[in-house]
């Protein structure tokens, strides 16, 4: 199994309309190293749903339901995405500031790379995000 980070601002797509609407595919992504990222999701990963620029939080896990395909809102073949479905909501949102602080999670790439919209993450650092939101 694989695990991964996404960012969504909130206004534009909310883990509270993720969890409405019961899955989504997971569009407009237009950097090829999060495109890259995508590629690599297997059906059954887990991933991680951050709030980005407001809030700046980790809220809940996804599963991936469907593997990469073209992406449906642009003709250009070279973008893809996946489909997720929600998993479950975390007890307390973890926060940009709580994963900077923490040891164990120096070296994510939502710490290295801010910009990067879909990341892989190591076993341990998605456990010890869980960890975190469900103290």
């Amino acid at each position: 199994m694989n695990y991964f980070l996404v960012k969504s601002e909130p206004f534009k797509y909310s883990w509270e309309q993720f969890n409405k609407d019961g899955q989504t595919f997971w569009d407009g992504v237009r950097n090829y190293q999060a495109r890259n990222n995508i590629k690599a999701m297997r059906e059954g990963d887990l991933v991680l749903f951050y709030h980005s620029n407001e809030g700046k939080e980790v809220v809940g896990v996804a599963k991936v339901i469907r593997e990469f395909y073209q992406d449906p809102t642009t003709e250009e073949d070279r973008w893809v995405v996946v489909d997720l479905a929600p998993v479950e909501t975390l007890k307390k949102p973890v926060s940009l500031e709580t994963i900077k602080k923490d040891a164990l999670l120096q070296d994510i790439a939502l710490v290295r790379q801010g910009r990067l919209s879909v990341m892989p993450l190591k076993v341990e650092e998605f456990d010890r995000i869980l960890a975190l939101g469900n103290e």
